[in-house]
């Protein structure tokens, strides 16, 4: 019996002092408490393989403590963030030639004071940039950027996995998993240690596409103009419905108040894609009507054949192409608005 209450006080002991160290030093209630949101995209290094165009990369692709692909930053210091899907994360590429990364060289080289935070994640659209400012921005403190590019057309085609934009598990349990992981001190140490010694190895990736550019042919947006000229009703009942999703992007520019950006996208083979061509032409439209700085860059830029690893994705040849249009007109903006 005496030895039954040893043990028992002592996992009593035991059990109030991990609570205590979990209340006074987790994250349960201080302001970046990320709840069940993000769990996913957070505190990640994974040591990565890929080949494009029969060159191969190896490198550790990481997501820091707020999310964001790259290393570790101070919020504070944050001026300018890219929200884009997986056309802007660029997960099996390294970063430094990942459109973002290429652009982060050129402000270098040219001696500006700033760096883009990339907050890109795989399949989000417009309704994902929108929730990130509610459920992901407003959980980082002292956390306001003054200018926020977005990159948007190929995830706004079509109705995405909700996931995609929400950033949670859809089972109750893994909400609950997440909600701990999120918060729990000896989970982040953990986490810390794991991924500083002990990164995850993922698979190589052999991204070269043989049959990718086979009958290649380019749409570019003079061509686009002519073959995608004829509405019909559900066209444009789709270009309403993206509409709807720029008007309460609207309100969240007004209510954070920064400055945006917009980039149209392109896919492999230009704007053969009816819906993406009508995105883009709404986004602009939008822009103008807002005085929103705008890059149409399926305007000014032809892709080339090897530039993507399919239809959407771009090899690092392909993000070469696309940062060094950006780049002039991005960074012309730069020097005539920034703070």
């Amino acid at each position: 019996m005496n030895y039954f209450k040893i043990i028992f006080y002592n996992f009593l002991v035991f059990f109030v002092a991990i609570t205590l160290i979990e209340i006074f030093f987790g994250y349960w209630f201080k302001d970046e408490n990320f709840g069940i949101y993000m769990r996913k995209e957070r505190k990640i290094n994974w040591h990565t393989n890929s080949t494009f165009n029969e060159k191969k990369y190896d490198f550790f692709y990481k997501r820091n403590y707020w999310g964001f692909r790259g290393e570790e930053f101070d919020p504070k210091d944050v001026k300018v963030i890219f929200e884009g899907g997986s056309t802007g994360n660029q997960r099996f590429t390294p970063e430094e030639f990942t459109i973002v990364g290429l652009i982060n060289q050129k402000l270098k080289l040219l001696n500006f004071d700033m760096s883009i935070f990339n907050a890109s994640t795989d399949g989000k659209s417009v309704n994902g940039y929108i929730n990130d400012f509610n459920y992901w921005f407003s959980k980082i403190p002292n956390f306001k950027p003054e200018y926020v590019i977005f990159y948007i057309g190929l995830n706004d085609r079509n109705i995405v996995d909700p996931f995609l934009d929400y950033k949670i598990s859809e089972d109750k349990i893994d909400q609950i998993k997440d909600f701990i992981k999120n918060n729990s001190i000896f989970i982040d140490k953990f986490k810390f240690f794991k991924n500083k010694y002990f990164p995850r190895n993922t698979s190589a990736y052999d991204f070269n596409n043989a049959t990718l550019y086979k009958d290649f042919q380019y749409v570019d947006y003079q061509k686009a103009i002519i073959l995608h000229k004829d509405l019909n009703k559900k066209d444009l009942e789709f270009k309403d419905m993206f509409k709807d999703k720029l008007i309460k992007l609207k309100s969240i520019i007004e209510k954070k108040d920064f400055k945006p950006i917009f980039i149209t996208q392109l896919k492999f083979d230009g704007l053969r894609d009816k819906k993406l061509f009508l995105v883009n032409n709404e986004l602009k439209k939008y822009a103008e009507a807002n005085n929103y700085f705008l890059i149409p860059l399926d305007e000014i830029l032809n892709m080339q054949i090897n530039d993507f690893y399919d239809e959407v994705h771009t090899t690092p040849q392909g993000s070469q192409r696309i940062a060094d249009a950006i780049s002039p007109l991005l960074l012309n903006f730069f020097e005539k608005n920034i703070r």
